[in-house]
């Protein structure tokens, strides 16, 4: 059996509930999150983690431990390095080279963070590199963390979302990821569970990645 397989199985012999589904994936961003399924998704370089690292994202998961021992926890498991055992398939990430009017279209985006900033987070958020992807095709955009720190990286927005869905959906998509900032240096958590969508509520944007918005083709 390989290790990913074993993985739900060590993880309930150190305490995990029977009842709660394991998978894994080689996402570059979220190491760890509970959907609202109560499915436990984990970066697939745990399956080669030793059972310490194993029970403190146990205690991180737990509801029922302080939020210190949360944080200790989470720091414990995010020092496994994870990508030297199971690397990304998307490798590392490769900036796009620029096209006439990025840097137009770069600079409004700066621009809007910082305003965002003021109005929703008291200005508290560092400044943030932007970048623009032809590769996503689904996400609207994403927050690249480092994950051995959690410092933030760069927020990339789709490039297909700017061409279709105009200005407003995309401020929409920055206010997400800028509530994953926040998660990030206010040493939370950076996923889509319960303080993210308390948070969301909060600023007023959908907890979802990937939505559906009509574009200028009224789809």
């Amino acid at each position: 059996m390989t290790p990913e397989r074993l993985l739900g199985t060590r993880l309930r012999q150190l305490g995990l509930a029977a009842d709660m589904e394991v998978a894994t994936h080689s996402n570059r961003t979220v190491m760890l999150s509970v959907t609202a399924r109560g499915q436990l998704r984990l970066h697939r370089g745990y399956s080669h983690a030793p059972d310490r690292v194993l029970r403190a994202i146990l205690r991180f998961i737990d509801a029922r431990q302080s939020r210190e021992r949360r944080r200790a926890a989470e720091r414990e498991f995010l020092l496994f390095p994870v990508h030297a055992y199971a690397p990304s398939s998307k490798g590392p990430v490769r900036l796009e080279r620029l096209r006439p009017g990025d840097e137009a279209v770069l600079q409004r985006l700066r621009e809007m963070h910082r305003g965002l900033n003021v109005q929703w987070f008291e200005g508290t958020l560092a400044d943030v590199p932007f970048r623009l992807s032809s590769r996503m095709k689904v996400s609207l955009g994403e927050l690249c963390l480092d994950a051995r720190n959690k410092q933030v990286i760069s927020i990339a927005i789709s490039r297909r979302h700017l061409r279709r869905d105009g200005w407003a959906e995309v401020e929409h998509t920055v206010l997400h990821e800028m509530v994953h900032q926040w998660q990030a240096e206010t040493d939370r958590a950076v996923d889509h569970g319960r303080e993210f969508r308390t948070k969301a509520r909060e600023v007023g944007v959908a907890p979802a990645a990937a939505r559906a918005v009509l574009g200028g083709n009224g789809r």
